[in-house]
């Protein structure tokens, strides 16, 4: 189908570009989104009697958007999820996880102009994209933990698996010092014992 853009679109073309793309990606992406009109003579002329005014619209939101991107860029959002020791999520984090996160910390993000390059399924640190306007991008990062405190060790820059070892070697720290603790006890006892043997012995020498 061959379709005249009435706004830029990432590897498609700029706006008033007449493009050819497939039915489907036209009909249920681009037409309904408002990104194109149908190539036809009544909406060529149509857009070029609006023109003017598309592109002052479009200077517009690209200005607002280059506003929200200084305060958005590099931003880090803490997701919690359940996830299993080894850190694999139980499901995985959307779109509409990363938006949410963004907005519950005030910044306007809707989940359309979110762009994952492939599902998050792992506690960490995880750069996502943000298409703020079709000109204006930024990056931030959804830091996917199972608790608050987890969070905040994560953005120290440590790994799950070096959490994991850390938890593990502190269980084994203290098993060592439960051990130890049994081991005095016993030989506190194993003391106790010795010394009336040895006062009895001495007064059997006595006798």
């Amino acid at each position: 189908m061959q379709v005249i853009l009435l706004e830029r679109v990432a590897k498609l073309g700029q706006m008033g570009e007449v493009v050819a793309v497939k039915d489907g990606y036209a009909r249920n992406f681009l037409l309904p989104q408002g990104k194109a009109l149908r190539a036809n003579d009544a909406n060529i002329a149509s857009f070029e009697a609006q023109k003017a005014q598309l592109e002052a619209r479009n200077l517009e939101t690209k200005k607002e958007a280059e506003s929200l991107a200084e305060k958005l860029d590099g931003q880090q959002f803490i997701v919690i999820r359940s996830a299993s020791d080894a850190g694999a999520l139980y499901g995985s984090v959307t779109p509409r996880d990363a938006a949410d996160a963004a907005t519950a910390d005030g910044f306007t993000v809707d989940k359309k102009q979110v762009v994952l390059a492939k599902p998050i399924k792992e506690l960490g640190l995880h750069e996502v994209h943000v298409l703020l306007h079709p000109e204006v991008d930024v990056t931030i990062q959804l830091n996917v933990a199972r608790s608050e405190e987890e969070a905040e060790l994560q953005a120290s820059g440590k790994s799950i698996q070096e959490l994991a070892a850390e938890a593990e070697a502190e269980a084994e720290f203290e098993i060592a010092e439960l051990f130890d603790d049994i081991g005095s006890a016993a030989s506190d006892d194993d003391e106790g014992d010795i010394a009336p043997a040895a006062e009895e012995a001495a007064t059997e020498d006595e006798d």
